[in-house]
């Protein structure tokens, strides 16, 4: 079914935003649509008998477009227009003070306009549009400015002292009023970065069915096997820039939650927005429900997914191999999909499968990687040396472990010119049965057997780290304080200023705190996690433990992808994207202990980012927008979504 109230109806999507490439010739809207407008305006009077006409008209030409989208693929063929998909309403070739008209099927207006989260202002409607949109009684006379609202919104979300509540608060501002959402996440980003994702978004995702309201993005379960591109159809935006897609079988460190994790697709796509600058009606948070192995959710009576045990093997490949194929059918090959916290199981095949076909990235294996990696060599600053000086000690051999491990390696090789097979020896693995080792070769799932060296079976880590005696310790277990005070003291003892990374979400399954790395290593240690910390006084001095979050990585990745019409991506852009991050790592950043760079400055690292990735893109023969731009981060900045309210006629 196709609503007549959502808004964009007819693909108001791109990359770019508010006041984006001028000398575009300005599209006009459907003719359809110039029909119900004009019978609008040219009868204002007879407004009932106007819209009962429109209706008609509404009501045959959605059917006329169902019957030709079931019979054939909707792919824009102007998707590649200025880095950004087709932007029927104008409002790319506007600039802010200019004049644009809020279209959805027809113009929205009074009641249903303030109830279209992607067109209404709230009480920022001005005088002129309150006349013009037959909102006079509908609001009070009060006209208020964007940043009151920004204001009196955060105001309110400080007042409630339960995180979830303040997610909660933010997630029905969303589904209110988009561009007070993002206006308010944009400029308060290191205060609700933690509240729309971790460490909240795992709360929420643990609760989904409780306080599940009004449903965001889709869900495709084993119900629509041999139906998915008709579910595809379903959702109300055509030009489609990014999926964020999930089976919800390891949520965070949560572990299985099924239909539930749906709470991570929309968490990562409201980050795209806010830190990528890519439009909110490009980008579909998907969840595959194939059931879920969770005793509690199934005998769970809020619980909203599929009542069953998780579907495996074939039945599992072939639903999301149709899956795979249809949003390829539909949105063409440069749409990107990322892949979100499946199963390590699952994660590595999907990526090799689907890697060389589609453009696909999956944020815990190759995302994860990026961020750590931009971290190390931000450390080489505080530490001295280059990477291939230190000796590296996981726990944790996942999907993340195994992906940080690997590019670090791919970093290692690409400065000193030394094999790939030599740079891996220099990292170690723990896994829950102990070191990583040569003898448990036969044994191992195959994306861990390339860390197998020879030496002594270990099995605690602490006795790993006394016998690797590694710089650098990184957890990625997901398995709370596992890091104790005997093997910081053991990393302390090793290095002046060890190395350690305590990466597993949510906070609550941190290998260690940020006050027992600094306490137990008598403040010599250099601290990252997954999950913010605050900061930390020891001996006189505070410590601010940095957050190896993928929000510094992913956004402005995807953002480079998408403004390059890139169709793979390559682990030449990962490296990019994290020598871009290390490098606006500043001094100052530095004096305080800091490897990462504040999330204050986030979208201009984005604009960087996608401009490093872009350029990479290019380089490798994989950008299809041509010619390339001359000025790659003017060109990302211009192709940001801006929040700012527009103006109605």
């Amino acid at each position: 079914m196709i609503s007549l109230n959502r808004s964009s109806f007819l693909s108001n999507s791109g990359v770019n935003g508010s006041g984006v490439n001028a000398q575009r010739q300005r599209r006009q809207p459907p003719a359809f649509v110039k029909v119900i407008a004009s019978r609008s305006n040219q009868d204002q009077k007879g407004r009932a008998t106007s819209e009962r006409s429109g209706s008609v008209l509404v009501d045959s030409t959605l059917k006329e477009m169902k019957d030709h989208t079931s019979s054939s693929p909707i792919v824009d063929p102007e998707s590649a227009v200025s880095g950004g998909v087709k932007d029927v309403y104008g409002e790319d070739s506007a600039t802010e003070d200019q004049l644009v008209t809020p279209w959805t099927v027809s113009v929205a207006s009074g009641y249903s306009l303030l109830r279209d989260p992607h067109h209404n202002k709230g009480l920022a409607f001005a005088e002129k549009e309150r006349d013009a949109h037959y909102l006079r009684g509908l609001l009070p006379p009060t006209v208020v400015s964007q940043d009151l609202q920004v204001k009196k919104m955060m105001h309110n979300i400080r007042q409630y002292q339960v995180p979830l509540q303040k997610y909660m608060a933010m997630m029905d501002l969303q589904e209110m009023n988009e561009r007070l959402f993002y206006k308010l996440l944009i400029e308060n980003v290191e205060e609700l970065l933690p509240v729309v994702y971790t460490p909240t978004v795992g709360e929420a995702c643990q609760k989904y069915g409780s306080i599940f309201r009004r449903p965001q993005g889709l869900f495709i379960s084993l119900k629509e096997k041999g139906r998915i591109l008709e579910v595809l159809k379903n959702w109300p935006e055509r030009s489609i820039q990014v999926i964020v897609v999930t089976d919800g079988e390891r949520i965070l460190g949560l572990g299985d939650l099924g239909c539930q994790g749906m709470g991570i697709p929309v968490g990562k796509l409201s980050l795209y927005t806010a830190l990528g600058g890519v439009r909110p009606s490009a980008c579909l948070p998907v969840t595959i429900d194939v059931g879920t192995n969770n005793e509690k959710l199934l005998n769970d009576d809020f619980y909203i997914g599929l009542r069953q045990r998780r579907a495996t093997g074939q039945e599992y490949a072939e639903l999301l191999h149709e899956f795979m194929s249809a949003v390829k059918q539909i949105y063409g090959e440069k749409v990107l999909i990322q892949f979100e916290d499946f199963a390590n199981h699952n994660a590595f095949d999907l990526l090799e499968k689907y890697g060389t076909t589609h453009l696909v990235f999956n944020d815990d294996i190759q995302g994860t990687a990026s961020v750590v990696l931009a971290g190390l060599i931000a450390a080489q600053k505080l530490v001295g040396g280059t990477l291939a000086d230190h000796k590296f000690l996981f726990l944790g051999a996942g999907e993340a472990g195994t992906g940080i491990a690997e590019l670090i390696a791919l970093e290692m090789s690409k400065q000193t010119g030394a094999p790939l097979e030599e740079t891996r020896k220099n990292i170690w693995l723990v896994d829950s049965k102990g070191l990583i080792v040569s003898s448990r070769k036969e044994s191992l799932q195959h994306f861990k057997k390339p860390w197998a060296h020879e030496h002594e079976p270990i099995k605690e880590l602490v006795d790993a780290v006394k016998s690797i005696k590694p710089t650098v310790l990184i957890g990625t277990s997901g398995v709370g304080r596992t890091f104790t005070k005997e093997v910081v003291e053991a990393m302390a003892a090793i290095n002046q200023k060890p190395i350690i990374l305590s990466l597993s979400n949510p906070t609550s399954q941190s290998e260690c705190t940020a006050e027992e790395a600094y306490a137990w290593s008598q403040g010599r240690a250099i601290f990252a996690s997954g999950s913010p910390f605050p900061p930390v006084e020891y001996g006189g001095k505070v410590y601010v433990p940095g957050q190896a979050n993928n929000a510094y990585i992913f956004p402005g990745l995807g953002l480079g992808l998408i403004m390059s019409g890139a169709i793979r991506v390559h682990d030449d852009m990962l490296l990019a994207a994290s020598e871009t991050l290390a490098a606006e790592v500043t001094q100052e950043n530095y004096d305080k202990g800091l490897i990462y760079p504040p999330f204050a400055n986030i979208r201009n690292i984005s604009a960087h980012i996608a401009a490093n990735v872009a350029a990479k893109a290019y380089e490798l023969g994989l950008a299809t927008r041509l010619p390339q731009p001359e000025d790659l981060v003017k060109y990302a900045e211009s192709c940001m979504y801006s929040p700012a309210y527009r103006n109605y006629r």
